[in-house]
């Protein structure tokens, strides 16, 4: 086959720099490598020291285990914990994770201060006592979740396995098993640690394991053990292992391992990534494997994964921090105040108040106890009960997540689930989206469509005899030689492993959709994958067996962009198949391997416009002697200990050159279900979508209008420079362009390339790249790193201070899911990498419309209005302390029972905030999903900020002078039956009852949605006031408590001004809230109000939605859409030439 033929200079003078001297290897590498070299310190170094023996490796640089001898060396046992106490533990570790808190550490001074004689007004307990409360809640739930942790550890630590111990095999449990243990797995069974793979029961020692519970992924993957250890079949064998396994030091890489076998008297063989059994994998369709344990416990890859993700913090509990942060500001001014009163007060009428026992030489000695006595008297300003409310309804919340039935995928069975709850509000103020493609908002289901081959562009037929490709390569077609290659190249080149059934049919398992794909679209062409061992691979070529020698696997890597196999062709012929992206294939043709470079690329471009993923395909022969001396090469990068992937890397990079192109695969990933109109809900909710993906460009402009996420309306700016200097001119350009018109208008999307994007985001142009993001309606990032989509969403998040969240279905997704305020994870194709990462996972993509329109907005009202009103239900009873203390002279005495204080958050006012942190809802599901606007005001946070919270305060201190003087001059001079007058604690009860009667019907006010639920906390709440007050006034002298309470109850419900009172004064206090808020819904009416106030009279709320679109074009009847000084903003299409950049219109 001449037309294959390669000049063998190149490759000839590749593999002999390493002969020649250290300079020659770093001028292959390149002047960026060499620098490197030198860095790292190994740039003249021989070869040999690195890679064959390790020798430069310290000891402490890697892991020596000894083969059938006693270790030296005291390794980590296999004993595993994820629990986060232990009995000992706890105490300490719960008592500083709760006292990180500002507010507990706040409530604990008060608690401590109040035990100091004769300062407390309250007494010693009312703040210790609820404290405790409080944190015994949170710790009972603590302990009940560590408790499941530890009897899911113990039931895997109690797992038996074979052991060889002493000649015999032994069970032991799971946790007694030691590094250099030798053991057996049998088939089904977890690997109990990382294992390295000795021999198994099948040929060539090779086993297939399943890795879901670590990366996801279903389908059976093959390990080999080397040929020195496949003859160890009995156990006579293993005791006659001796030796050593040099390896690198425990690390989280799941896909990576470096190590070496030496055995005595016999060459030292590489180990790598096939030859390790992870913990956590099972072993499948294998009989038993025997093994030699080189990670326990924590050391193994497994649990070095198991890292918590990154502690986030909600919008709302930031702006709720620093509002207690000021309020303590007030605490303590009101407190120095109040002290200072009272020095003046007991200047001026010590004398006149003799009785008192207020002597002169007090004055000054009670100064210090005052100002501590009003501190410990106004500390209730802020809620000691708010964190724990907030934590109850959160996780109630997160269960509402979990249990939706409209966000099950049923397919998958996977449930929708909230894996933190602390960020629930969160969701309902998303602004910008950072979504991944494929997997995400595509199936992730590869279907072959379509391929090109020397010029010419195929099909899959119905059956390969009536595809055209077959045709011609039957019928001696002048391409038919490249056609054969071409199918050749798609059977045998990938890692995909078949299982055959009884019936003759064969179903494969690869580990992506993509390679899945590639076989079945060989198969539909009559090359049908039929076998493979370590050795060898088996094709039926239409109807003949073929046999390809497996002489060496290149893998795929993010970095690569391609995989490549080294096979001996039936004929003898040393060959290198190699697929992958059409930028890394085209540069390493040869000058002769170019004939169909263009009309294959022209083909390229139609498969992308049509949404197809595309793969390059090439070939080349290599002479024997070439490929011998490059196996040495590759030999010596593989068994090294130090740089090993690099060297590997470089080794390939010598022999992946000189191809010849064949042609190009197309396959479609179809959408998922439903993301057209998620999409578009979302952007109707105001919310910015940005694609990042490391698809082609032309491929993801196309799945972002098949989406919708580009309209035909919108213009698009397509950046694709080749330097900095090109990248900065053409964003100034832009950035100056968009400047001059109104820049919140812009209908335009930006599509950007992963290379110029690292010119984008480099120091200098970071900031207007950013600018010119920000004004585009739509983002399209294209090939690009996972690192690169973590950068973006870390600089959006903080350039722009909106909420941010990230959704994908990849490892290489969980670096952004991470880095956003919100990481959503679809647990898809690809494994449960990004949904364990992840705060909230879903199975589709269209949950997320569910998840934000309904859940989020409604979560963000329901914990806004608990924070709201949990400050104002506080501040209405606590300040009338203050006007009381005008009435007391300043001395700090209390108006209420001290219990009663410290109930009040514990029982008679706790049940309206959960009411309203659970049920309340402002429209129904089915309304906001229909209309997407009503999002906007959770989105905008104009149901919290600092101007609202005050708003409250300023309520509750309105409300609480209300309920304060109205009470006092209505039972000023009030005599009862028995000739007796009120006190100030009866006046203290009376106005606790209005206090309690007002905050629960305020509740009442503020409640959107009434349910049963609703009218138990409110109307309970009060009804429970009445029935503690009846029992706790005939506590004395059965219980020794409350002897100033005895009979309070029978003097208070026996006067007409008392329950008139309870008629009026609520009704009073809170008629100005009614008017205002009849005012407001009636004058001011928001567009939530108005569709509300239409489902609640049955009418349709499109009318509502219509209006308030028409009355938003009045007020802006001169809207300017996005232009540009050269004209219409028509599609900008930014190429980079040789020339630099053109300016296509």
């Amino acid at each position: 086959m001449k037309y294959l033929a390669m000049p063998l200079q190149s490759i000839r003078s590749h593999l002999s720099y390493r002969r020649q001297n250290d300079d020659a290897e770093v001028s292959v590498v390149g002047g960026h490598q060499r620098r490197r070299l030198e860095y790292e310190g190994i740039s003249g170094r021989d070869d040999d020291d690195v890679t064959t023996t390790g020798a430069t490796l310290d000891d402490a640089d890697r892991r020596i285990i000894f083969l059938n001898r006693p270790q030296i060396q005291k390794f980590c046992n296999n004993n595993i914990s994820t629990a986060k106490y232990s009995v000992i533990s706890f105490l300490p570790s719960f008592l500083f994770e709760q006292f990180r808190r500002y507010s507990n550490c706040f409530f604990l001074l008060i608690a401590l201060l109040q035990q100091i004689p004769d300062v407390s007004p309250t007494g010693r307990y009312t703040t210790l006592v609820p404290l405790i409360f409080i944190l015994s809640v949170s710790g009972i739930k603590e302990i009940v979740e560590d408790i499941k942790r530890h009897r899911a550890d113990n039931e895997i630590n109690h797992r038996m396995v074979e052991v060889l111990r002493d000649g015999n095999w032994t069970s032991v449990r799971w946790r007694d098993i030691g590094v250099g243990d030798i053991v057996k797995i049998p088939n089904n069974m977890f690997f109990p640690a990382d294992i390295l793979l000795l021999s198994s029961s099948e040929p060539q020692a090779m086993c297939f394991i399943e890795t879901a519970n670590l990366d996801g992924e279903t389908n059976l993957k093959i390990r080999q053990g080397v040929p020195a250890t496949a003859k160890y079949l009995e156990t006579k064998d293993l005791l006659q292992l001796d030796g050593t396994v040099e390896c690198e030091l425990p690390n989280r890489h799941l896909y990576e391992f470096n190590g070496v076998l030496k055995e005595n008297n016999k060459p030292t063989v590489a180990l790598g990534p096939d030859q390790i059994l992870q913990r956590g994998a099972v072993l499948r369709n294998t009989a038993w494997i025997f093994g030699v344990v080189v990670y326990t416990g924590h050391d193994t890859k497994l649990m070095r994964n198991s890292t918590s993700a990154p502690l986030k913090r909600s919008t709302v509990d930031t702006v709720t921090n620093t509002q207690i942060l000021m309020l303590f500001v007030i605490l303590v001014v009101l407190s120095l105040t109040s002290a200072i009163l009272n020095f003046f007060w007991t200047r001026d009428y010590a004398k006149l108040y003799w009785y008192l026992g207020i002597s002169e030489d007090l004055k000054s000695e009670n100064a210090g106890y005052n100002l501590l006595t009003f501190f410990i008297l106004y500390n209730n300003l802020i809620p000691i009960s708010l964190q724990v409310t907030l934590e109850l309804v959160r996780f109630l919340q997160a269960i509402f997540i979990n249990f939706d039935i409209h966000m099950y995928y049923a397919d998958t069975d996977t449930p929708a689930m909230a894996r933190t709850s602390n960020l629930n509000e969160e969701l309902g103020m998303v602004k910008y989206i950072f979504s991944d493609k494929t997997g995400t908002l595509t199936r992730n289901v590869m279907v072959f469509k379509k391929c090109s081959v020397a010029r010419y562009m195929y099909e899959p037929g119905n059956t390969p005899e009536e595809s055209t490709i077959v045709q011609n390569l039957i019928g001696k077609h002048n391409t038919a030689p490249v056609i054969k290659e071409f199918l050749t190249l798609l059977a045998v080149c990938h890692t995909v492993i078949p299982e055959k059934f009884e019936d003759g049919s064969i179903i494969y398992h690869a580990a992506s959709p993509d390679e899945r794909a590639i076989i079945e679209g060989a198969r539909m062409f009559g090359y049908v994958f039929e076998s493979r061992t370590p050795h060898y691979v088996e094709i039926n070529a239409l109807g003949t067996i073929e046999r390809y020698e497996i002489l060496n696997v290149l893998e795929f890597t993010s970095t690569r962009k391609r995989m490549s196999v080294i096979v001996r062709a039936p004929n003898g012929e040393i060959k290198l198949y190699c697929k992958g992206a059409d930028t890394v294939i085209y540069e390493r043709l040869s000058p002769e391997g170019q004939m169909h470079r263009d009309t294959t690329l022209q083909h390229l471009e139609e498969f992308a416009s049509e949404g197809l993923r595309t793969l390059c395909c090439a070939v080349s022969v290599i002479p024997a002697e070439v490929y011998n001396e490059w196996k040495e090469t590759y030999h010596k990068a593989s068994t090294a200990l130090q740089y090993r992937e690099r060297k590997v890397e470089d080794a390939s990079n010598l022999i992946e050159n000189n191809l010849v192109l064949l042609g190009a695969t197309a396959i479609e990933d179809k959408l998922q279900e439903g993301v057209p109109e998620t999409i578009a809900s979302l952007l109707d909710a105001g919310i910015y979508i940005w694609v990042l993906t490391g698809d082609k460009q032309e491929t993801a402009i196309n799945i972002g209008y098949s989406c919708k996420l580009i309209s035909h309306s919108m213009d698009i700016i397509i950046l694709n420079e080749g330097s900095l200097d090109a990248t900065r001119d053409i964003i100034h350009r832009h950035v100056d362009e968009l400047k001059s018109t109104d820049m919140k208008d812009c209908n335009v999307a930006l599509v950007i390339d992963g290379q110029t994007l690292k010119y984008a985001l480099s120091c200098d142009l970071k900031q207007e790249f950013l600018e010119l993001c920000l004004v585009c309606r739509v983002v399209i990032c294209c090939r690009v790193s996972p690192m690169q989509k973590a950068e973006i969403v870390e600089c959006v998040t903080h350039a722009t201070g909106a909420v941010t969240l990230a959704i994908g279905d990849g490892a290489n997704d969980v670096a952004m899911i991470q880095k956003s305020n919100v990481g959503v994870g679809i647990s898809g194709v690809e494994g449960l990498q990004a949904a364990c990462a992840s705060d909230y996972s879903i199975g589709q993509f269209r949950f997320l419309k569910r998840l934000l329109l309904v859940h989020g907005a409604w979560n963000y009202s329901r914990i806004t209005k608990l924070i709201l009103y949990s400050f104002y239900k506080n501040v209405c009873l606590y300040v009338i302390e203050l006007w009381f203390a005008i009435y007391s002279g300043w001395s700090g005495q209390i108006l209420f029972e001290r219990w009663t204080i410290g109930l009040y958050n514990v029982m008679f006012t706790a049940l309206p905030p959960f009411a309203l942190g659970l049920f309340d809802k402002v429209c129904s599901a089915e309304t906001m999903l229909k209309y997407p606007q009503l999002y906007k005001p959770s989105q905008d946070a104009k149901l919290f900020n600092v101007k609202v919270f005050w708003v409250w305060i300023v309520n509750a201190l309105s409300h609480s002078v209300w309920l304060f003087w109205l009470p006092m001059m209505m039972a000023k001079g009030s005599i009862w039956y028995d000739g007796k007058t009120s006190d100030y604690l009866l006046l203290g009860n009376i106005v606790y009852t209005y206090v309690v009667v007002t905050v629960c019907l305020k509740a009442g006010l503020i409640t959107n949605s009434w349910t049963w639920m609703t009218h138990a906390s409110i109307w309970g709440s009060i009804v429970m006031w009445f029935i503690f007050m009846v029992t706790y006034s005939n506590f004395w002298p059965t219980i020794m408590l409350a002897p100033m309470f005895l009979g309070m109850d029978r003097m208070l419900f026996s006067t007409f001004v008392f329950w008139l009172g309870l008629l009026l004064i609520p009704i009073t206090t809170l008629l100005p809230d009614v008017l205002f808020t009849i005012v407001h819904n009636t004058v001011f009416k928001s567009l939530t109000e108005a569709v509300r106030e239409s489902e609640i009279r049955r009418y349709d709320p499109e009318n509502v939605i219509r209006e308030s679109k028409t009355s938003r074009l009045r007020i802006l009847p001169r809207r300017r859409w996005c232009c540009s000084p050269i004209g219409r903003y028509t599609r900008v299409r930014h190429e980079h030439t040789q020339t630099g950049g053109q300016l296509r219109l």
